[in-house]
């Protein structure tokens, strides 16, 4: 049997069972990106549509300019490992270089400061009730969830043990944290830059 088959037959086989952990994640190589939840993996969209990366790209570039003195700011694909279970590719991820030590060659192994995920029609319920209750397991302090077709940002500040939606952002609204003190920047200032493309 050739490499190809048994790495065929290893990544059925490993689609097909529970309780997997990184180690099994990381093994498999057949194309595919996946997202692993509570030991089962979830295998992720196909590419995001270009409106969805230009998004990303200006949100990182506008984090970047009054924060990158203070913060690391990653963008997908990058594993973050919130345990041996659970392994997460946000869009944009935010962290303070005071815990660079959660960052590795692996990815990011810990909660970091900020997670953004950006919505397409094919991740709206994992990204709004899925992660929502995962990114609150493990106690990642504030989570954006942004709406890429009306440039809508929602902020979720994690309270106790669950989100609360704490504020919604558009167009001049100034977007802040109350972690991450030197972001600032607007949705208008984001979306003003995205062309408008056709659909074929």
């Amino acid at each position: 049997m050739g490499d190809k088959s048994k790495n065929d037959k290893l990544n059925h086989n490993i689609l097909r069972e529970n309780n997997l952990t990184y180690n099994d994640y990381a093994s498999i190589d057949d194309g595919n990106y996946y997202e692993l939840s509570g030991g089962q993996l979830e295998l992720m969209s196909p590419a995001p549509s270009v409106i969805h990366q230009l998004i990303s790209f200006e949100i990182q570039k506008n984090i970047t300019q009054s924060c990158e003195s203070d913060y690391i700011i990653l963008y997908a694909p990058v594993d973050m490992i919130l345990s041996s279970t659970e392994v997460r590719q946000p869009d944009l991820v935010v962290i303070s270089r005071k815990r660079i030590d959660i960052i590795s060659n692996r990815g990011i192994e810990g909660a970091p400061d900020l997670v953004v995920e950006i919505l397409s029609p094919s991740t709206l319920k994992r990204d709004k009730i899925d992660k929502l209750k995962t990114y609150a397991k493990f106690r990642i302090p504030e989570y954006w969830i942004v709406e890429p077709n009306t440039g809508i940002l929602e902020k979720h500040i994690l309270h106790d043990d669950q989100y609360n939606l704490v504020d919604i952002f558009q167009k001049d609204d100034p977007v802040n944290s109350p972690n991450i003190p030197c972001i600032s920047f607007t949705m208008a200032a984001v979306m003003e830059n995205i062309p408008h493309l056709s659909d074929e």
